[in-house]
């Protein structure tokens, strides 16, 4: 079976490289193609693979996992709670920024574009890579969950020191992906407004999280978007 050619940041690909040739992989790109002839699919393809360009492997020290992209038109750029500039903020997004201006008094900006966050070495991933227009989690069992489970477990394999933010259940389902003696976990319930308040808010995960980074030589996250 040929491997599919996939435009990935180098270090990524190394990593990930076997992935491409297996037969869900395969199984994964055809459904894609069929959906959309069919379908409108959010992101954009050349979207699809933002959260490893923007962070490459090397760099990561943050990963904030997600669930899959958002389904509305113009959302989903392929960063996990991420929207363009100029969209309006969905509502988890903006119980994040509640959380970063009781955590760290900084202001929630305008724009929900958290490509500054990415920049720095947050991975901002979605355990599935696609979706189609108007319903959640339609590409869920598809492949994309099999492709970033071993996203995850090369995080965990090739680097230490990661902090890994798993925000609410299915966040919560990787934890027996990550080598915890290599690196640091930290849990809350998802931002979504069903469930912000039963322990999101007030979580400071983003002052813990430059805390655990500094204690280890790093630089800390710069949470302020300009």
């Amino acid at each position: 079976m040929t491997e599919v050619n996939v435009e990935l940041e180098e270090g990524w690909k190394a990593a990930l490289n076997q992935e491409f040739s297996k037969p869900y992989f395969h199984q994964l790109i055809d459904f894609l193609r069929l959906e959309k002839k069919n379908q409108v699919v959010f992101p954009p393809g050349p979207l699809i693979f933002s959260a490893f360009n923007l962070t490459p492997l090397t760099r990561v020290k943050v990963v904030l996992l997600g669930q899959d992209p958002y389904h509305g038109y113009g959302q989903a750029h392929g960063l996990s709670f991420s929207v363009p500039d100029g969209v309006v903020l969905p509502p988890s997004l903006k119980n994040i920024f509640k959380e970063l201006h009781s955590d760290l008094g900084i202001m929630p900006p305008a724009s929900g574009n958290l490509s500054g966050w990415a920049k720095q070495g947050v991975l901002l991933l979605n355990t599935t890579l696609t979706v189609r227009k108007s319903e959640p989690a339609s590409h869920s069992g598809k492949g994309w969950e099999i492709f970033t489970d071993e996203v995850i477990k090369a995080l965990s394999l090739y680097r230490a020191g990661i902090v890994f933010l798993l925000w609410g259940k299915h966040a919560q389902n990787k934890l027996a992906l990550i080598d915890t003696d290599k690196h640091f976990v930290l849990t809350a319930p998802h931002p979504s407004p069903f469930s912000a308040h039963s322990g999101f808010f007030g979580c400071k995960h983003f002052s813990k999280t430059n805390e655990i980074l500094s204690q280890n030589g790093l630089e800390p996250v710069v949470w302020e978007l300009f």
